[in-house]
């Protein structure tokens, strides 16, 4: 595909051939981005999130604990 592209941009000299490619990546990014990404974003899950706890509404959850952890760091030899 990228062949096909490179052999049918109207270019001889090598630096325009790429100065076109790069603004053909150009539009096609701005395109996905303005135009396809917003309109298929309804349709992800991203904001459906859902999270399961194991405790029953009338038991209390326990904070976190803050004491520190009892198993020491592992330092790598360097």
């Amino acid at each position: 595909m990228y062949a096909w592209i490179w052999r049918h941009i109207p270019f001889r000299q090598w630096q325009l051939k790429a100065l076109v490619s790069l603004v053909l990546v150009g539009v096609a990014g701005a395109l996905l981005w303005y135009q396809l990404f917003p309109a298929v974003e309804p349709l992800l899950p991203f904001d459906d999130v859902q999270v399961e706890t194991t405790t029953t509404p009338e038991e209390p959850a326990t904070p976190p604990s803050t004491a520190p952890s009892a198993i020491a760091p592992q330092v790598l030899p360097s």
